[in-house]
């Protein structure tokens, strides 16, 4: 019985890979759409979006049976509480790809993105699909040291968020509100998306030390 318990606790770990890889597409198909005005592309990241949720409430029905049939305690318990948090954090990064799809949708034809700020806009995409991707491997490997990277990736998000306002607060902002307002709830979801990637490190570190990413870099 043992060995089936701990086989489904390594279930679990499989199926946030597995969420991290549909975020991935998701935020990848996103950001073409919001480019390129791809109202095709836009729609599946929407329409995609139920199977992440499946599996985050498939994650949740696993770590309350197994809370209740198992009594998980020390290292097993840090295991489940940890994965619901890291589920939660993936579910709302596919959340945050649905709201750059729809954004992208309520401007076709047009594009959402000025030209001027289209190489800022692709930048923090592709920052955010490399940090998912990143989290999914440390989440797969256990890999703390990785873990502790995705705060650098995070800080070049935040510096590309801050260029996006620098741009729109400019004299030579010639698009009007709506576009502006566009561009700062974008600029904000990829901002969100980033966060939620440190989060997921942060709850692998966790997992696998017990202590938390600040408390390790001061001890270093």
């Amino acid at each position: 019985m043992r060995d089936v318990y701990h086989e489904e606790l390594d279930s679990l770990a499989d199926r946030l890979v597995e969420m991290t890889r549909l975020v991935r597409s998701a935020m990848s198909r996103a950001v073409t759409a919001l480019l390129d005005a791809d109202l095709r592309l836009a729609e599946e990241v929407i329409t995609a979006d139920e199977q992440v949720n499946k599996i985050d409430a498939e994650i949740e029905e696993t770590v309350f049976d197994l809370m209740a049939r198992q009594q998980p305690v020390a290292g097993d318990l840090r295991t489940l509480v940890t994965t619901l948090r890291m589920s939660s954090d993936l579910e709302r990064m596919g959340d945050l790809a649905v709201h750059i799809a729809k954004t992208a949708r309520r401007r076709h034809p047009e594009t959402a993105v000025p030209p001027e700020l289209q190489s800022t806009v692709l930048e923090m995409g592709q920052i955010a699909e490399r940090m998912i991707a990143k989290a999914g491997s440390v989440i797969a490997s256990r890999d703390v040291e990785m873990g502790l990277e995705l705060d650098a990736d995070d800080d070049a998000m935040d510096r590309l968020h801050r260029r996006l306002f620098d741009l729109l607060l400019s004299p030579k902002w010639k698009h009007g509100v709506e576009p502006a307002v566009d561009i700062t709830l974008a600029g904000r979801y990829f901002e969100r998306f980033a966060d939620h990637a440190v989060h997921v490190a942060e709850n692998v570190v966790y997992l696998v030390t017990g202590q938390r990413p600040q408390e390790i870099i001061d001890a270093g």
